[in-house]
């Protein structure tokens, strides 16, 4: 398993904005890091859980169908490859606003953001299961990416207005290297 191409994909789809980060931003920005960490801890709880069940999931269909995996790691490089692209053309500029920064809408939104359901359904097939089929490393894999996770969050909330007027005043060039970063993990995949 080549785990520096694990690590980068990880941290760039969890660090770099989605529906998620741009909320915990906002809620950070307009009601304080305390209503911030509720919506974080909310939505970590459903990241892992997401993991949890995407490496349920990919462990029964290896173990029926073992073709399945070669088809999972195209949808990964093909999902990779097409959030390096809305990374490019992303528009940090945009306002956000929230008004329900609460543990439960943290959680909910974990399930409806299409950005995390695709993640966790590819991050396991794609870096782990190519090697490792046992429980103990699918559950060490699954917390590391939880703990990638929350720490993204937590950036998030940490730099708050900070980080939002960082990415407006450099958003292209933070663009462009996010999403050469991530094609440049998405390539790594295959070598």
């Amino acid at each position: 398993m080549d785990i520096t191409s694990f690590l980068m994909y990880c941290f760039i789809v969890t660090f770099t904005p989605g529906p998620t980060n741009i909320v915990i931003l906002s809620t950070a920005h307009n009601y304080g890091a305390k209503k911030a960490m509720e919506y974080t801890y909310g939505s970590t709880i459903a990241f892992g859980l997401l993991l949890s069940i995407s490496a349920i999931l990919n462990t029964v269909l290896i173990t029926i169908l073992p073709k399945v995996l070669l088809f999972m790691q195209l949808i990964g490089t093909m999902y990779m490859l097409y959030l390096a692209y809305q990374i490019y053309r992303m528009d940090a500029s945009e306002p956000t606003n929230n008004s329900t920064g609460t543990f439960v809408s943290g959680f909910l939104m974990q399930f409806l953001n299409p950005k995390v359901v695709l993640f966790t359904l590819t991050v396991i097939p794609s870096f782990i299961l190519p090697y490792y089929t046992d429980m103990v490393t699918l559950t060490i894999s699954v917390v590391v990416i939880t703990i990638i996770g929350f720490l993204a969050f937590v950036t998030w909330v940490s730099f708050g207005e900070l980080f939002k007027k960082f990415l407006q005043s450099h958003k292209r060039v933070v663009n462009i290297m996010m999403a050469l970063c991530l094609v440049c993990a998405t390539v790594m995949i295959w070598l």
